[in-house]
């Protein structure tokens, strides 16, 4: 299933990691752990956020996922279901 990754950082750890040279690194593990068809960076509420959107084979995949950016970032981590053109174009059509 295809779901999005919303990772909001706290600020402070986020610091230290940037100031460590940690940063980058977590962000290329993550990126080469889930092969995301898309990724944002950008702030929101004042925090340092990104966007992944990947695709989620099983629900176990939940705790490697989202530890790096817990324990690392101590971030808020939400992960929903999202569609892209072609699924919601499919989904509607099963509405008939």
């Amino acid at each position: 299933m295809r779901v999005m990754l919303k990772a909001t950082m706290d600020t402070g750890k986020a610091n230290e990691a940037l100031t460590s040279g940690k940063m980058p690194q977590l962000l290329q593990e993550t990126m080469e752990h889930l092969r995301p068809e898309a990724a944002y960076f950008g702030p929101e509420g004042g925090c340092r956020t990104c966007y992944l959107v990947f695709d989620m084979t099983d629900s176990s995949q939940l705790p490697p996922v989202s530890e790096t950016f817990f324990t690392q970032l101590n971030a808020k981590v939400e992960i929903f279901p999202v569609m892209n053109a072609d699924d919601l174009h499919k989904g509607l059509s099963q509405l008939h």
